[in-house]
């Protein structure tokens, strides 16, 4: 493996994986290291945990807020209760793909803030690592997740929107069948409709109905049975009842027209409406070939999600540095106001995109502009002008 031998010269020697040299002269970067070094995947899998765990409980906490409306249509009939979990399982993609970036940020934020705490950055930089090699460690992992997010937001949350829109679109037309209970009266169609079933079977077969039914000529139709089931049968869906009494009637007038049945059939006339697409669910090739300026701010709203990714990363390196006592969070509040600010800009850059104030290029790339300087501004408080001029030169040099 290695030892650490220490005299008048210090010497330090691990095993090759790490790729760290013997002399300080040359140091860290005497020898060639492999891809991803014992520190990177230390990093890289403390980023991933640290990930999951925001992730999960900032979908947890906006999803439940979001859910409550959904569960309130459902109770108003309007969502059947088949189509909840689909919903749910539907938001929680969009939420988990919307909020990457701001999870990703923290959990930088959190991962290097406690190796600043537990002085593994001061043992890191006693190796010969600095900032490159913490950069380094964070985007093996930030480059490939930007990839994958990029794919998402620009394929997978618009498929996620339009297939709950859908959902809901085919809950919404067949509403006035939904939400019959046992024991109560069930007002649909703004009135038109009225059930009442006195108990409902095992077999979904409803018993003792009454229901009652304006007719479009202003008569009203009133029917007791037995028994009732919901049937789909050739041109629509029927409820079918059996054993019963219809009296149809003008209310107020003395003709009437009593029947008796053994089986009577009432169909239920479907919802015709048109599913209104919201603009975060259309697809991508339409947005791509669009000249509608609207369409090309949600464009760049798609695109906002890898590229903040990158962004945040790079500003949150240099922002998690903290006192060796100043705990995991000591910057974090720092950190918030600057994604606030972050996502405001973003709201109100694609504001001035739909509005014409600004350029649509600058819409696109202003706000990392203010990012990355925002970034090297970090970096040169904590290193020194001198060091980035340094590495900036070290950088155009090759």
């Amino acid at each position: 493996m290695g030892c650490l031998v220490l005299n008048y010269t210090t010497q330090i020697y691990f095993d090759g994986e790490t790729g760290l040299g013997a002399d300080w002269p040359q140091g860290y970067k005497r020898e060639r290291r492999p891809l991803i070094t014992v520190l990177d995947r230390l990093i890289m899998r403390d980023l991933i945990k640290t990930l999951l765990a925001v992730l999960t409980v900032i979908v947890v906490i906006i999803v439940s807020r979001r859910f409550i409306k959904i569960l309130d249509k459902a109770i108003e009939g309007q969502v059947s209760n088949e189509t909840l979990l689909s919903i749910l399982g539907l938001k929680m993609v969009v939420a988990s793909i919307s909020f990457l970036p701001a999870a990703l940020f923290m959990a930088v934020l959190m991962v290097l803030g406690r190796m600043y705490r537990d002085q593994e950055m001061s043992s890191i930089a006693s190796a010969g690592g600095g900032a490159g090699t913490i950069y380094r460690a964070v985007f093996l992992l930030v480059f490939p997740l930007s990839v994958v997010s990029a794919g998402l937001s620009l394929y997978v949350a618009p498929w996620a929107e339009a297939k709950t829109e859908e959902i809901m679109h085919q809950d919404e037309q067949s509403a006035d069948i939904r939400g019959v209970a046992a024991g109560k009266f069930s007002e649909y169609s703004q009135g038109d409709l009225v059930f009442y079933v006195e108990k409902i079977g095992d077999d979904k077969k409803m018993h003792k109905v009454f229901v009652q039914q304006r007719q479009l000529n202003g008569k009203l139709a009133t029917i007791n049975s037995e028994a009732g089931r919901l049937a789909e049968l050739e041109g629509g869906r029927y409820m079918i009842l059996e054993h019963g009494e219809r009296i149809l009637g003008m209310p107020g007038a003395l003709d009437y027209v009593i029947e008796n049945f053994v089986e009577y059939a009432v169909r239920i006339e479907e919802r015709s409406s048109v599913i209104n697409t919201s603009r975060e669910a259309v697809a991508m090739d339409v947005l791509w070939n669009s000249e509608v300026i609207r369409d090309v701010a949600e464009l760049q709203r798609r695109y906002s999600i890898p590229l903040s990714m990158i962004f945040l990363s790079f500003l949150a390196v240099p922002l998690a540095q903290s006192a060796p006592r100043g705990g995991v969070y000591g910057n974090m509040t720092i950190a918030f106001l600057i994604y606030f600010s972050y996502g405001n800009l973003i709201r109100v850059s694609q504001s001035w995109v739909i509005n014409e104030t600004i350029p649509v290029w600058l819409g696109g790339i202003g706000v990392y502009w203010i990012l990355a300087l925002v970034g090297v501004g970090l970096l040169i408080k904590l290193y020194g002008w001198q060091w980035v001029m340094m590495k900036l030169r070290e950088k155009v040099a090759r």
